[in-house]
Formats: C-alpha cells, structure tokens, sequence
C-alpha cells in the first residue's frame, strides 16, 4: 500500500532511461530512504512578485530531465550512487490568485515538510516560487527547535517586506526560525538589490558575497558551511537565478552575470556530505523560457551533486 504524505499528489511519471539515478526512486514507501524529492509547483508568488510565471511546471521539468540525464555511476569517484530517494509527490497548491492563497500553499507546504522530518528524511525541495522556501525552512525550524544558520545562493537578497517571492529569508529572520549572523547570501547581483534591503540584511549581521567577488576570487564552501552551521543545524537555497543565464536561460529572473554551475555543484556536494545540513531546495525553475532544457539539466547536475555529498556521511 502507497502512503502518501499530507497535501500531496504523485509527481509527474517519465520512461527513465536504464542505468539512471532516477531509477531508484522510491514511490511507494520512504522506507530505507535517506532523503526526499518534493516538488513545490506554485508560482503565485512569483506573480505577486512581479515575476514572469511559469515556475509551476519546475517540478515537472525537473523530473523529466532526471529521467534522462544522470546515471547512478559517480565517474570521478568511483562509486556507485546507491542512495535511495523517496519521491514524495508534489504539494498541491491552494486554488486562487491572492496572498489567502499563498499562505493556505504555505501552510500544506510547512504540513509535508514536517511530515518529513518526522520520517527522519532530508528534503530536497523543487520549485516553484522561492517563498516556499519560508515555510520548508520553518518546518526545520521548529523540528529541531532553535534558528537555523542557512546559505542563499541567489542573485537577490530575498529579504523584501511586501508579500511575494522575494519575501522568504526577511519572514524567517523575523520570526526567530534563521539566525541572521549564521546567514550567508551569496552570488548577489550587483544591481539587483535596493539600498534599504542591503542595509537591513546587513545591519543584522548576514554575510553577504557578490557575484562578482566569487567569479575573481572563487567559492569556498568549506567556510560557507562552518560559518553557517557553527553551533546548529542549516539550510542551503539554491536559487537557480544565482546561475548565469548561460547555463540557467529558464528562471523567473535571467541573470546575465551569475555564478558558474560548477560554484553550484560544489556547493550542494558539501552541502549534501555535512552532517548538519538538514534541508536542501532548488527554486524558480521556469520550463517556459528554458532552452534544451538547458535550467533543468543544470538543476539535475547540482541535485546529483547534492546527493554524492549525501554518500560520504557516515552511515551512507
């Protein structure tokens, strides 16, 4: 008998090619299951955001690339990914157009989020707008009882004080649920955030990394994730508009100077091998104005990535 959790309806069903990671997804049962796919297909706050929408269909995508690209054979390791990955469906999104709307979406969200950790699963979240964010990471939050340390790889801050997309990180500040000295925003668009909401995330302490400062100096990841996981557990956000449009033409804001995909995958590989990551999403993925399906490809490479990390814990 499948067991869904709460909120949720199957996740779109491909023809996986043979040898794929997506192979081992499990439909039916978490059992024996490490981490967790869920797909956040709502845009309303992209919408509400002033955002080309189109980042519902994300999730869909993001399944359809999996089922091709990606096989369980790390070449550069070695080894075999023998992860297995709950599939948990997608949340169903709440019908309307209006802020009542989103929140009822962020409400389920937060429901089958919880319900994850509960299962002792990490997330792994697709979007979809990046305000789903909000209430995934609320649900870690309040499962381990304490603010979270965190990184947002993204062009923008997201600390805006107005209901939408761009809302995510401010509202988890303000309710206590991110610690915002253990918070790194990194690859920052030089000219994608206004005066007020650089000060506000800043004088709070954030550590906050342009775009341009990572192309000439590179990535660490190392010191990302000490910084954000001294004393706690975190969150990594990957926001596909942090890549440049190069490699991620399908989001809801192209970027025409973002960090390389290689940035990304680095990141989510440390991500996925330390222990204290305890959440990972990739958002605002936009089908509609991706080529070749170029976005979904890059967004499969860093979940791969994100799950050989997940191999070297200890137990995996």
């Amino acid at each position: 008998m499948t067991i869904r959790p709460p909120h949720t309806r199957p996740g779109a069903d491909f023809d996986v090619r043979p040898g794929r990671l997506a192979a081992r997804l499990q439909r039916a049962s978490h059992q024996g299951c490490r981490c967790a796919l869920l797909g956040l297909p709502d845009d309303l706050g992209v919408q509400l955001n002033g955002g080309r929408p189109g980042a519902k269909t994300g999730p869909s995508q993001f399944r359809s690339a999996l089922a091709r690209f990606g096989v369980a054979w790390d070449g550069l390791r070695g080894r075999e990914l023998n992860l297995h990955v709950y599939d948990a469906g997608d949340v169903e999104p709440a019908a309307g157009d209006d802020e009542a709307a989103l929140f009822e979406t962020h409400r389920r969200v937060l429901d089958t989020v919880t319900y994850l950790h509960e299962h002792g699963l990490i997330p792994v979240c697709v979007g979809g707008g990046h305000d789903l964010s909000l209430p995934a990471i609320s649900a870690l939050s309040r499962r381990v009882g304490e603010p979270l340390g965190g990184i947002n790889l993204d062009a923008h801050l997201d600390v805006r004080a107005r209901v939408g997309s761009g809302m995510p990180f401010r509202r988890l500040i303000e309710a206590e649920h991110l610690a915002p000295d253990r918070f790194v925003e990194v690859g920052l668009g030089r000219f994608s955030n206004d005066a007020h909401d650089l000060e506000w995330i800043g004088s709070r302490g954030a550590w906050l990394i342009h775009a341009e400062t990572v192309l000439e100096r590179g990535l660490d990841p190392a010191a990302l994730l000490a910084h954000a996981t001294a004393g706690g557990s975190a969150f990594v956000s990957i926001d596909l508009d942090g890549l440049d449009q190069t490699v991620a033409p399908g989001v809801s804001a192209p970027n025409p100077l973002g960090l390389r995909l290689y940035d990304a995958a680095r990141l989510a590989e440390a991500a996925g091998a330390h222990p204290a990551v305890r959440h990972f999403d990739l958002m605002e993925l936009c089908p509609r104005f991706d080529q070749d399906s170029r976005t979904a490809r890059s967004a499969v490479l860093v979940f791969l990535h994100f799950v050989a990390g997940l191999m070297q814990r200890e137990g995996s």
